[in-house]
Parts: structure tokens; C-alpha cells; sequence
């Protein structure tokens, strides 16, 4: 591993890569810190920790601690990943932007250039709709028209700042940049987990019960790295036959291979865009007036969108499986594939080339789709049910406390992000060090 390590630092291209990512990372940490100016950051942490629901805490998990202390990156990346969204989505729907996306190299320019507008504009429209529950709050003393205007340019810069960073990570650094920004906002809140799980768990107790307690835990979150490890690693592999062919005076293929399809597939990207979905509704709720809509068919639907219900379970559910699927849709093409195998006299031993292998290949994509998405919603999903049954079974000790579960951002879906951050940038390292002929972090 070491002499892995010390590999990696010798090449020089990446060196200068890897200390590029360390400069993004020092950067976005640096920004966390800044406060936004008009805002008494001690004044709103208490206002959070009052009023502060599980969607909220999900929220500020997040942004690595930003939008408890209001900092300048308060929106975090967000922003991007629903304007992501929405353009892949408007695809399907628009053939523009469906012709635009086929263009290759400038058509993806075109694509990025929109999402980073629709960015921008969400990221304008969050920060005018928070600047306003900040007046109505009083969080900003001797709200003004110049003050307004200073909050939410500092908010929306700050998003489109971390934009810009994620995408500079992915183009000058190693791995994907946006899904680095998240893991390094999440690492950030270890400290804080764990100190809530001591003092929830172990402090208190006797020096056998504690230690029990604390292994619990670690096997638990051990139990669920190897999880995720396993998922992210499993693939399906369809047995390929390519016939001979004469090439000038040399015979050609008849190898036997195959064609390696992942059982998860869309990575990390479907419980990334279903926890950015399901904090929107937790977000506004904030910063409205609770009079306007208690009693009200929105006072029910808000209700619905906290991390407490089963409601909200069921949507991270049906979301994530959701996007599984879309995302599998958007990388792999069934026709395509049969058509590059019957180019190449390849076939799959006992399907007939053209449309039967097509049919087949869709059929093999659907249900490692479902068996993947079925896999990370149990991981995202273990910690919200555990609490949801915790607090059914547990009657709570505080009036309208739930004392039974326990809520920290270090759950499911916070280790499948990092887990699968950290795989993919172990993964790139490895292709790039295998390039120039050393051994990489996996051998």
C-alpha cells in the first residue's frame, strides 16, 4: 500500500493532480467557515437547534455543518444536482435537447453550459426564498433592500462557486468531482456523529455495557461498509462468442469473452438525487409561517416529507428505484449493443443476433436494475426504519420527543456516498497508474 502511495507521488502528472483535489478540498472547507454577511451565525444555531426536523438535519448533513452555522456555501451543491435532474429528464421529453445530447463533444458542452444556467437560477431562487424567512425570523437584524441583496448574492455565489469547484475536480483532479464535494461535507460530520452516538449509547453506562454498545456499533457500520463494498464490486457477465473471420492471410477471433455488466449500475447517483429531492419540501416548510397552512392540506403534506414518517420511507423507496432505472436507461442501449456484437460476428451462445439478443440483454439490465436499487434501498433505508420502529415500540420519555430512535447523519445513505466515492477514486487511480505500468491500490 505504501510503496503504492509513495508510486503515485513519483508520477508527476499524478502528483500534480492529487494535490490539486487536497487544495479543492482545503478550499471548500475554508468556505464553510465563512460566515454570510448580515447574518448572526450564533443566533441562527440556535435557531436551528430548535427548530430543526430530521429533513433539515439530512439537509445540513449535506453541506458538511455550512447551513447550521450559515455559512457562505449554506446551499451547497444542491442546486446542481436538481438542475442535473431536470435537463436529463427535459432529454427524454425534448427532442432539442435528445439531438443535443447525441452531438458528442460540443453537444455535452452545450448540456453542461445549461445545467450550470439552471443552476444559477435555483440557486437565486433558494436563496431570495431563505432571505425571506430570514426577515420574517428576524435573523437578520434591520433587514434591508442592500442587506437582502448581500445575503443572497453571497448564497448564490457560493453555489455556483462549489459548482465550479466540482467541476474542476473532475477535469484537473481525480474522480467526480460533484460526488467529492458531497463525501467531503459528510467526512466533515464524523466527529459530530460519533460524539452523538457516545452520548447517546455509551456514556452513562457501565464500562461492560459501554463496550458492548460500542462494538455494536462498530459491527453495524462495518456490516454496512462491506455492504456497499460487495454491491459496488458485483457485476453480471453475459458469455460472448465471436466467430472466425480470414483477414488478409491470418484468421481472425473465434475467443471466447464476455461482456461485464454492473449489478449497480448507476453507482451513487440514485440516492444522491432522491435525498436532493426529498429535502426540498423540508427546506421551504422553514421558512413559511407555520400559521398560513396548520390545519391545511399542506400542513399534511410537509408532514409527509419529515424523515420520521413512513410516508417519507416510501418515497426514498420508490425514487431510488426510480432513477435506478432511469440512469440505467441513459448508459446502456440493448439495440446498440446488439448491433456493435453482430459488427463484430459476435454472438451470445444460444441467443439468435439482432433483435432475441436485444430482448435478451434489456431482460438481464431489468433485473440487475432491480436487484441493485432493491440493495441500496435497503442500506438508505436501514437507519430511517430502524428509528420509525424504535419510536412505534418505545414510548418516548419527553412529551412529542421521539426517544426511541436515534437520527444522525452518519446513516445509510451518507456511507453509501462515501463508500462509493472513495471506490471510484481508488478505481481512476488505478486505470491511470496501470497506464504507466505500475502496480495499482487493488493488487
Amino acid at each position: 500500500m505504501f510503496e503504492t502511495l509513495k508510486n503515485v507521488f513519483r508520477v508527476k502528472e499524478m502528483r500534480r493532480k492529487l494535490l490539486y483535489l487536497i487544495w479543492m478540498i482545503f478550499i471548500i472547507r475554508i468556505g464553510c467557515q465563512i460566515p454570510v454577511p448580515g447574518v448572526d451565525s450564533d443566533f441562527f444555531k440556535q435557531w436551528f437547534s430548535s427548530n430543526a426536523g430530521d429533513a433539515f438535519n439530512f439537509f445540513d448533513a449535506f453541506t458538511g455543518g455550512s447551513f447550521e452555522s450559515m455559512s457562505v456555501f449554506a446551499l451547497n451543491i444542491t442546486p446542481y444536482i436538481t438542475s442535473s435532474i431536470i435537463i436529463q429528464l427535459l432529454t427524454i421529453a425534448i427532442p432539442a435537447l435528445e439531438e443535443m445530447h447525441r452531438d458528442g463533444e460540443e453537444g455535452r458542452k452545450k448540456m453542461t453550459a445549461i445545467t450550470r444556467y439552471v443552476t444559477v437560477g435555483l440557486a437565486l431562487f433558494e436563496s431570495i426564498a431563505m432571505t425571506i424567512g430570514f426577515s420574517r425570523g428576524n435573523i437578520v437584524k434591520d433587514m434591508n433592500f442592500l442587506k437582502a441583496v448581500v445575503v443572497i448574492a453571497s448564497l448564490t455565489a457560493g453555489s455556483a462557486m462549489l459548482m465550479w469547484i466540482g467541476e474542476r475536480i473532475t477535469e484537473k483532479g481525480v474522480g467526480n468531482g460533484i460526488s467529492i464535494v458531497l463525501a467531503v461535507n459528510i467526512v466533515s460530520r464524523i466527529p459530530s456523529d460519533m460524539t452523538t452516538l457516545y452520548e447517546n449509547f455509551i456514556k452513562g453506562k457501565t464500562i461492560a455495557k459501554g463496550m458492548l454498545a460500542g462494538v455494536i456499533i462498530f459491527a453495524i457500520i462495518m456490516v454496512v461498509v462491506v455492504f456497499v463494498l460487495i454491491l459496488n464490486g458485483a457485476e453480471r457477465r453475459i458469455p460472448v462468442q465471436y466467430s472466425k473471420k480470414m483477414v488478409g492471410r491470418k484468421m481472425m477471433g473465434g475467443q471466447s469473452t464476455h461482456m461485464p455488466i454492473k449489478v449497480n449500475m448507476s453507482g451513487v447517483l440514485p440516492v444522491i438525487f432522491a435525498s436532493s429531492i426529498l429535502s426540498l419540501p423540508g427546506t421551504v416548510q422553514m421558512f413559511l409561517s407555520a400559521d398560513k397552512y396548520e390545519g391545511t392540506f399542506w400542513e399534511k403534506f410537509f408532514k409527509a416529507f419529515q424523515g420520521d414518517s413512513w410516508w417519507y420511507a416510501g418515497m426514498y423507496f420508490l425514487l431510488i428505484i426510480f432513477f435506478a432505472y432511469f440512469y440505467s436507461t441513459i448508459q446502456y442501449n440493448p439495440i446498440e449493443m446488439a448491433n456493435n456484437l453482430r459488427k463484430n460476428n459476435g454472438a451470445i451462445p444460444g441467443i439468435r443476433p439482432g433483435k432475441p439478443t436485444s430482448d435478451y440483454i434489456l431482460r438481464v439490465l431489468s433485473r440487475l436494475t432491480l436487484i441493485g436499487a432493491l440493495m441500496l434501498s435497503v442500506i438508505a433505508l436501514f437507519p430511517i426504519v430502524y428509528s420509525l420502529i424504535c419510536d412505534a415500540a418505545i414510548k418516548p420519555l419527553t412529551e412529542g420527543g421521539n426517544d426511541g430512535g436515534m437520527t444522525i447523519s452518519l446513516g445509510g445513505t451518507s456511507l453509501i456516498i462515501m463508500c462509493g466515492v472513495a471506490l471510484e477514486t481508488v478505481r481512476q487511480l488505478e486505470s491511470q497508474m496501470m497506464m504507466r505500468h505500475y502496480k495499482g491500490f487493488l493488487d
